[in-house]
């Protein structure tokens, strides 16, 4: 009979690096944050409730849509870390609904969260990694959570897909502002994933059972995407080991993005 074998070691590419991550209490930022301790770093969450952050990762609650809690906060993890050489901006909300279905105040709420959420976070976290740049080429960077919505027409999706519309567009820009910085920015873009926020679009649906087998068949892998696969991905970007990879989005969508399938018989 085999013997289970063990969880293979993670390497410690991120020793002696300070990390910082954004929505890191809960779903794809948890799982980041979790990823990045196991890799060597030192990690700080903020969040507005960041209790759900890893055991190991310094928590500290703020909300992204103010512009004095971001730069207080990202000051204060800076000085728990001592240094900071990654930011992931993954804090975001969805929303569900045609451009008939969403009032200018929603409109305003969540491109508030998805866009000027990322733009106060870099714009408080770039003097400490310029600062951190400065002592070596390769290992200080940004990585967003987009989202195969900034790719791809989806249904019932024009306002959430609309911001993260917007995130890749920031993502190549700042790509450009900051390569002479020493400052690498790229994002991520998830397919469906199984997040906490997904069950609870579940939870709202007339048949929960049918709706998740859709966003199961919607993807030609034939499952949602995990928070942990998607963590990987954002992890790699920011490795040391991506040092020659900026201004990159890097689908996590199980084929959703670039395949097209024959029906199968």
């Amino acid at each position: 009979m085999s013997q289970e074998q063990p969880p293979a070691a993670q390497p410690a590419d991120f020793t002696g690096m300070g990390a910082l991550v954004t929505g890191g209490g809960s779903g794809i930022g948890a799982a980041t944050a979790a990823l990045l301790l196991a890799r060597g770093a030192r990690v700080a969450v903020l969040d507005r409730d960041p209790s759900g952050a890893p055991e190991g990762a310094v928590r500290v609650a703020a909300d992204v849509t103010s512009d004095a809690e971001v730069r207080r906060a990202v000051d204060e993890a800076v000085a728990e870390l001592g240094a900071l050489h990654t930011l992931v901006g993954n804090a975001g909300i969805g929303a569900v609904g045609t451009v008939e279905d969403n009032e200018d105040a929603e409109w305003s709420r969540v491109l508030d969260v998805n866009v000027l959420g990322l733009v106060r976070c870099a714009r408080a976290a770039l003097p400490w990694l310029r600062r951190s740049a400065a002592t070596g080429p390769g290992r200080v960077s940004v990585t967003h959570t987009c989202s195969i919505a900034a790719t791809a027409g989806l249904p019932q999706r024009a306002l959430y897909s609309a911001s993260k519309g917007a995130v890749l567009s920031l993502t190549l820009a700042m790509a450009a502002d900051h390569i002479r910085d020493g400052i690498r920015v790229n994002c991520v873009n998830p397919g469906t994933a199984d997040t906490p926020w997904v069950g609870r679009l579940l939870d709202r649906a007339d048949d929960p059972a049918a709706e998740r087998a859709a966003l199961n068949a919607r993807q030609p892998m034939g499952r949602m995407v995990t928070a942990d696969e998607v963590a990987a991905a954002i992890v790699h970007l920011a490795s040391p080991a991506a040092s020659g990879i900026t201004g990159t989005a890097l689908a996590v969508d199980g084929g959703m993005h670039g395949l097209r399938l024959r029906p199968a018989t």
